[in-house]
C-alpha cells in the first residue's frame, strides 16, 4: 500500500487545526484507493479518508487510526442520451473547481455558479454542495464507491444517494452515523452544452447574486470570474494570505424549521420556503385497496432560515473573538468560523459553543454544524 510519513492535519485542512495520525496512506489511483481502503478496513482499524480537507474540523489529539488521502486525478467525456447534453466522469480525488474551470471552458453549463467551492469531486455529493441557486443534485447522475462493509464496488444511480440540502446518505452528520458507510471512487455528471455564447440566467438567486436583470444575457466565463469575485469577497476562496479564509466555509448550516416556528422568529430574517419532499411513486398493496388513491399530505412547507442573521442579531458581529482566543468569526461573513493564527480546535470549538448558545438564547434555536466534526465535541 502506499503508505506515506504521517502529516499534520492542520496541514491538510483548510480550518488548520489537527495532529498527524498514526498513519497516512496517499491513493493515486483508484486500484490504490481500493486496494488501501480493502486492507485498512479489513484491519479494523479507524479509517479517516481525506480529499480537500475543506469540509472537515479535525481534534487536537491525533488521530488513532489511518488517513487516507485520495489524490485520484481525471475527466472522461462521454455521450449522453439527452440531445444538447454532455456526460463526465470526474475522478473522486480531482480538484472540485478545476472541474468548473473546465466545464466552462468547454462550454457546459450546469456548475458554473459553484466556482470557487473548495475541496474535491468526490466530496461533492456527500454533502451536495450549491451555491447561488445551483446543487449538484442538479447535475448527478450517478457516483461509483466502494462500501465499506463488503469492499464492493458498484455504480450507484444520484437517485439513491439521499440527497437533500447539504446532506446525503454518505455524510457524518454531527451526532449520528452515516445511512450508508462507503467512499465514492468517481462522479458522473450531465450538462448542458451551450457553448462560449451569451444567454440569459433563468435562476433568480444567481442573477440577484450578480445584480443581473431577467433577460440580461452573459456567458459562462462572466458568471464564473463574477463568482468567483462575489465569494473573494466574503472569504470564501482560498488565499493563504487572507486568515478570514482559514476556515472550513458556513460552519453553521440555515436552518430548516416548520412554518409555525418561523412565524415566530422576527419578520426582518430572510427565510425561503422548502419544496415538499413528495415520493413520485406511491405503491399500494392489491389486496387492501378500497379503489381510492390517498391525497398527498397537505400543510405549509418547511421555511429554511438565515442562520448568518441569526448569529449576527444574537450580537455575534463579523470579526468577534472570545477574549484570549486565536479563533474568530470571519469579518467578511458571519457564518464563517477563522483560524487567526495557529488557533487550536478546542478554542475553535469554544468559539461554536458560544455562538450556538447565543442563539439558542435569542431565538429558540440550535444551530447544528456543516462541517464533519472527528475527534471533537460541541
Amino acid at each position: 500500500m502506499p503508505e506515506i510519513e504521517p502529516i499534520a492535519l492542520s496541514a491538510l485542512t483548510t480550518l488548520r487545526v489537527g495532529a498527524a495520525p498514526l498513519r497516512m496512506f496517499d491513493a493515486g489511483t483508484r486500484d490504490e484507493l481500493v486496494d488501501t481502503l480493502r486492507t485498512l478496513w479489513a484491519e479494523h482499524e479507524p479509517v479517516l479518508v481525506l480529499g480537500g480537507g475543506s469540509n472537515l474540523f479535525v481534534g487536537d489529539e491525533p488521530f488513532d487510526g489511518s488517513v487516507v488521502r485520495v489524490r485520484t486525478q481525471g475527466i472522461e467525456r462521454l455521450p449522453s442520451p439527452r440531445e444538447g447534453f454532455v456526460r463526465l466522469r470526474v475522478e473522486a480525488g480531482h480538484d472540485w473547481d478545476a472541474l468548473v474551470a473546465y466545464a466552462v471552458d468547454a462550454g457546459l453549463a450546469g456548475i458554473e455558479a459553484m466556482s470557487g467551492i473548495p475541496g474535491t469531486v468526490g466530496a461533492a455529493p456527500v454533502q451536495n454542495i450549491g451555491a447561488y441557486g445551483q446543487e449538484i443534485v442538479q447535475t448527478i447522475v450517478e457516483v461509483d464507491l466502494i462500501d465499506e462493509s463488503t469492499g464492493e464496488v458498484s455504480t450507484v444511480p444520484a437517485a439513491e444517494l439521499g440527497l437533500g440540502f447539504r446532506t446525503s446518505v454518505l455524510k457524518h452528520h454531527y451526532g449520528s452515523a452515516p445511512e450508508r458507510r462507503a467512499v465514492i471512487l468517481s462522479v458522473s455528471l450531465e450538462l448542458a452544452e451551450i457553448g462560449p455564447g451569451e444567454r440569459p440566467i433563468h435562476g433568480a438567486q444567481l442573477r440577484t447574486a450578480l445584480g443581473l436583470d431577467p433577460e440580461q444575457a452573459v456567458t459562462l466565463a462572466w458568471i464564473r470570474e463574477h463568482v468567483l469575485a462575489t465569494r473573494a469577497s466574503k472569504g470564501m476562496v482560498l488565499d493563504p494570505t487572507d486568515p478570514d479564509t482559514a476556515s472550513a466555509g458556513s460552519f453553521f448550516q440555515n436552518a430548516i424549521v416548520s412554518a409555525s416556528f418561523a412565524r415566530t422568529l422576527p419578520a426582518a430574517c430572510p427565510r425561503w420556503p422548502v419544496a415538499p419532499d413528495v415520493d413520485p411513486v406511491l405503491v399500494i398493496p392489491l389486496a387492501s385497496w378500497d379503489g381510492q388513491v390517498p391525497p398527498p399530505p397537505s400543510g405549509e412547507p418547511d421555511v429554511k432560515v438565515s442562520a448568518a442573521w441569526l448569529i449576527e442579531q444574537s450580537g455575534v458581529r463579523k470579526g468577534f473573538k472570545i477574549p484570549r482566543s486565536r479563533a474568530g468569526v470571519s469579518t467578511k461573513h458571519a457564518l464563517a468560523l477563522t483560524n487567526r493564527g495557529n488557533a487550536s480546535a478546542a478554542e475553535l470549538a469554544e468559539l461554536a459553543r458560544y455562538i450556538q448558545g447565543r442563539v439558542q438564547s435569542e431565538f429558540g434555536l440550535i444551530l447544528q454544524p456543516e462541517p464533519v466534526l472527528i475527534g471533537v465535541e460541541l
